[in-house]
């Protein structure tokens, strides 16, 4: 009986600290997770720059070389929505893993209907890929890890809508 009473003690002593660790830690949780701004965010006025830019080039290609699309000119942005985007990411990284990689990216490509695909054949387009390394075994201590490259394989996401009209510079 003597040895009950810390027995208790320690038992109440344990109940405190646990309930106060937790509840540190679902603060934390609830807390909002800190934003990091990624690497190449640009400006609008880089936008602007960038796009007007690309106005020299797109015009020479498609003004000597392509017809333009009944609804008012060639391509020059693809737009997706968030869920959209949300899903082909979560879409990828299940295709990549049944794949043997690990997907680690996305890659825009521009591209261009060809002619089987009648009123849209020579408009641009733009798709994305996911991009990723092998699965290798982890059993080497030093091993070279490969490089990220598009997952062969894996599905792209393409048919984004065009802007409005489809020629339409930034910002639209």
């Amino acid at each position: 009986m003597k040895k009950l009473g810390p027995l208790l003690l320690g038992l109440i002593i344990g109940a405190l600290a646990m309930y106060f660790y937790c509840n540190q830690g679902e603060s934390e949780m609830t807390t909002a997770q800190e934003i990091t701004k990624p690497k190449g965010v640009i400006t609008p006025a880089q936008a602007k720059t960038l796009d007007q830019a690309y106005n020299l080039k797109h015009n020479i290609i498609n003004d000597s070389l392509f017809r333009k699309s009944a609804d008012g000119g060639d391509n020059r942005s693809s737009w997706w929505s968030i869920e959209d985007i949300q899903n082909y990411i979560n879409y990828a990284e299940n295709q990549a893993g049944e794949l043997g990689y690990t997907m680690d990216g996305l890659r825009v490509y521009l591209g261009s209907y060809p002619a089987e695909k009648g009123e849209m054949a020579g408009l641009t387009t733009m798709f994305i890929v996911p991009t990723g390394k092998k699965n290798t075994s982890q059993g080497a201590v030093f091993a070279v890890q490969p490089m990220s490259g598009d997952i062969p394989g894996g599905n792209g996401l393409n048919i984004g809508q065009s802007g409005e009209p489809p020629g339409a510079n930034y910002p639209q």
